[in-house]
């Protein structure tokens, strides 16, 4: 492998990096408060309210339902908007953010609704509050498989970005297009295939590790 291929692999998996870390960062902050809410007020949970809950549901799922290639395309009005371009690493973290968002929103209330409901009944019983409910009895009880959903998000996030790089998101597709597929350089499309399983296979590795412990201490 030559020295050049060594280093637009490194750049190019930097900026893959760059985008994935924002991109599931803000969509946990956007999400996770989302997923909460799915579940709270979901009918017979702590504080059921179907307008709500109806709403919130359809918009994710409206969200969900759009491929990402067309919802990059769809938003590049909002994108330029809120980073000045719709090219670029950055400019891609906008729409890997929006697609993510909702997929963790109900990664959030599918291992919340996991829990079993007398230990909610025992909570609430016990005068606790619906935040002291959320924070100290939902969201421990379900942290493992809260991280465990979150590995998943990540590893579908590194796919999309290397979708993004066919519309100029930078990063290892783009390195994969460019290089790889428009001038015919196989060996540059081996190696960023390589490159991109080792990176999926580590971060699953590294979730399902930290999921089996979070599980463990929550048993013991």
């Amino acid at each position: 492998m030559s020295d050049n291929l060594m280093e637009l692999l490194a750049a190019s998996l930097g900026e893959t990096l760059y985008m994935v870390v924002v991109a599931i960062a803000i969509a946990c902050l956007l999400g996770i408060p989302l997923g909460i809410i799915l579940t709270i007020t979901r009918k017979d949970h702590i504080l059921p309210n179907a307008p709500v809950h109806n709403i919130l549901g359809a918009i994710v799922n409206a969200i969900r339902s759009v491929p990402f290639i067309i919802l990059m395309v769809a938003i590049i009005p909002f994108t330029r908007l809120v980073v000045g371009s719709s090219i670029g690493t950055t400019a891609a973290i906008v729409p890997l953010t929006i697609t993510c968002a909702p997929f963790v929103a109900r990664i959030i209330e599918s291992s919340m609704l996991e829990i079993d409901p007398g230990v909610i009944e025992m909570a609430q019983s016990m005068g606790a509050s619906p935040w002291q409910i959320i924070w100290k009895v939902m969201l421990p009880e379900s942290l493992h498989s809260i991280f465990l959903g979150i590995t998943l998000a990540l590893i579908s996030l590194i796919g999309a970005s290397a979708m993004a790089g066919a519309l100029g998101g930078g990063g290892l597709g783009d390195l994969a297009i460019r290089y790889g597929y428009q001038r015919f350089q196989t060996d540059v499309m081996v190696a960023t295939v390589i490159v991109l399983i080792v990176l999926v296979q580590g971060v699953q590795s590294i979730g399902n590790t930290v999921s089996r412990k979070l599980n463990k201490n929550k048993i013991s």
